[in-house]
Parts: structure tokens; sequence; C-alpha cells
């Protein structure tokens, strides 16, 4: 499913967000949730309360009563959840002959034309941001995901996890159900300029770190080796590099089958401690962390434990010849190099016009829609079962 814009709020719900718990307020048609500044604001929570649920437009813009800075209306900005329809704005949607350019809100450039022949754009040109950004992961572009993330501040708004803090037993002590937690570990943080933030606290720390260059030091001696012993079973060249080939193909498969069936499960994902948390040390720190450079490709004692079994699947398929096995095997294997690294300069590289377009397309999996784009070294089995992303919905000015 698509990416989704900020939701356009009922103004019956906005209107009921005035309690401590819960402080919704409005500027023209941005709504704000400003429940976490309550204790912030230097007049006190008690002032903003008296506009919960209201326009605050006006009293904002008193400077004789209250005035405000530039600063307060930046606060604002990074509390905005979403955008009202009030009457006026209703009324001209039921007399309009397009109503879809006007809901939901922002609306398109038709939209506020037709706005302004009906007297409803006050508020809306000065009050909608130009930079809605996706529901699903809070963010609008792949630029932001290396935008830093104050961390005191997010752990205030979110009550999620604190990245100053060891991140896996928060995860495990959180008790926070499957859908809050699927809801904030896809909405990418970026933690100190791309360093990593800290998961265990302790010894275990270094093993869960993987410089890019770690993964071809590591594996391709093995499967340079693993190809020559092959080779000594095989009759001619063109056999060995025919099953060598077969094997990088059916990686090509099996990088999309483990990226959509075990680290994207969310729908089945356990709704408990354990479910969330291996979850997290999967992928789930990826996808909050995306641009961790230490955290992207697969530490090798990880990678060992998810390719034994593959190990023996290839020589169970190819019992008949224990050699092609290998060969199979030392193909996938070098596919899975191949992923690593293509993976890592995704994210981190200046690329060719291929890799260009592959990289937009991968860093649109994470700004706009992580629950289509599994393909990394390419979109063909994406293309094949339904999964391709479309080109991301342009924001929509007002």
């Amino acid at each position: 499913m698509p990416g989704r814009l900020l939701p356009t709020i009922l103004q019956a719900d906005v209107e009921s967000r005035n309690t401590p718990k819960s402080c919704y307020v409005t500027v023209g048609a941005n709504v704000y949730d400003i429940t976490p500044f309550l204790n912030d604001h230097p007049g006190g929570g008690d002032l903003i309360l008296e506009y919960g649920g209201k326009d605050v437009a006006a009293i904002m813009g008193d400077e004789i009563s209250h005035s405000h800075s530039e600063a307060a209306y930046e606060i604002l900005d990074d509390h905005l959840v979403g955008f009202v329809a009030n009457d006026s704005i209703l009324n001209a949607v039921t007399k309009s002959q397009s109503p879809t350019q006007i809901l939901p809100l922002p609306p398109s450039d038709e939209g506020m034309q037709e706005l302004k022949l009906n007297g409803a754009s006050k508020g809306i040109a000065n009050g909608i941001t130009s930079k809605p950004v996706y529901m699903s992961t809070g963010v609008a572009s792949a630029e932001d995901l290396s935008v830093e993330t104050d961390a005191s501040s997010d752990y205030r708004t979110y009550k999620f996890l604190d990245l100053d803090r060891p991140l896996l037993m928060q995860v495990w002590n959180g008790g926070f159900s499957k859908d809050f937690y699927l809801e904030q570990v896809h909405r990418p943080r970026h933690y100190k300029g791309g360093e990593s933030a800290p998961l265990f606290g302790n010894f275990l720390e270094p093993l869960s770190k993987t410089a890019w260059w770690v993964i071809p030091m590591v594996w391709l001696p093995p499967v340079a080796y693993g190809t020559y012993i092959a080779a000594t079973g095989l009759s001619t060249f063109s056999q060995l590099a025919s099953y060598w080939l077969l094997g990088l193909c059916l990686w090509t498969l099996l990088e999309y089958g483990l990226h959509r069936g075990l680290f994207h499960i969310d729908k089945y994902l356990p709704d408990n401690r354990v479910g969330i948390t291996a979850h997290f040390l999967l992928h789930g720190i990826h996808h909050y962390l995306p641009m961790d450079k230490l955290r992207l490709v697969m530490p090798p004692t990880l990678f060992v434990v998810l390719a034994t079994p593959f190990w023996r699947l290839a020589h169970f398929l190819f019992a008949y010849n224990w050699y092609a096995a290998t060969a199979v095997y030392c193909g996938g294997i070098f596919g899975y190099i191949c992923y690593d690294l293509t993976h890592y300069f995704l994210h981190h590289r200046t690329l060719p016009s291929y890799y260009r377009e592959l990289k937009k397309y991968h860093l649109q999996h994470h700004f706009a829609d992580y629950e289509n784009g599994f393909g990394v070294t390419s979109r063909f089995w994406d293309r094949v079962f339904g999964t391709e992303l479309g080109p991301p919905k342009a924001a929509k000015a007002a």
C-alpha cells in the first residue's frame, strides 16, 4: 500500500482534545498535537489548555496580550499531526464539482482556487505546511533520513526509545503493543551524524557493528575456495558456470523472500516482547536508524546462523551431485555479498546512473512505503509479485 500523507481530522475530534492528556490546537487548517509541550510552555500549560481544541492564530498574533517569536511557530511545526476541514471548507466541498481537489487537505492548486472563490481559503494559504510527510514514516523525502534526531525531545514526544541509552533492553522492557512498536520503528531517526546508537551497552556492542569491507574480506575467500572444490568434481567449465549462475539467480529470489517474508513479517508478528525484540534485532533497527553505517551489512556471526540451513538445503535439492550443490551454494553466497555491498552503497555512496535509480527506489522503501519495494539489488521480483513501488507522490503545496 502506498505511503499516506498526513490525515484530515474531524473538527469534532479536534475540539475534544482539550485535556492535559491530549491537547490539540489549530492554526488555520493545520492541526498540532502540543500535549508534549504543555509543561514547557513559558506561560504554563493551563494557559494553553484554555485554547485546547481551538484555533490559536489570533492569540498568537496578538502582540499586546501575548507576544510570540518565530521560534514558537517552529515548535508548532514539530507537532503537526494533520489538517482540519472547518465549516467553510466543508461548505465549499459540497458546492464543488471536483471535491477531491479540496479534500483530503492540503488542496491542489485547482482546489485552492475554488476555496478562494468561495471565500473559504482564510487560514489555509499560510496555515498549511509546504512539506507534507508520509503518515507511515513521518518523513517527506530521502533527504529527511539524514536529519539528526534530538534524542531527548524524540523520547519525550513519542515515549518509545531513548537513543542515548542501550536500545535492546528498552525494547524488551518497554511493554509496547505490536501496533505501537511497528508505527514507531518505521519512523526513521538519525543518530549523531550516522553514528551507531548504543544497542547492548556492554561487551556485546562490537558484535552488532560491521564495516562494509568486512563482508568481501570474510566471505570472498570461502566462495573462491568452494568454487574451486566444486570445479574439481564437475566435468566441464560450462557445467560449473551453469550451477554457479543458478545459485546466483536463486539468491535474488531468496533476497526478496527474506526481505518480504522474514524481515517484514509485520502483520504476523507475535504481539509479545519476544517477537517484538527479535524483529527489532533482525531488521527493525535498520528501519529505525536507516543511515547507521555500521549496522547496514549483516554481522558475520548472524550470517553463519542464517546461511547454515541453506547449505543443507542446497545439498538436499542437489543430492545427486555434491559438487553441483556446492557450486550452487557458492553462487548464492556471492549473490549475498553483492546484495550487502549494494545495500550499503545505496545508503552511503554516490553511484552511476543505474544505481542512482536503484538508490531512489530503495530509499523510497524507507521514507514512503515500507510495505512494498522489497528488492534491493533489482526490482525484478517486485514486478513479478506485484510489490513494485511507483513514483512517490509529490507533496502538494497550498
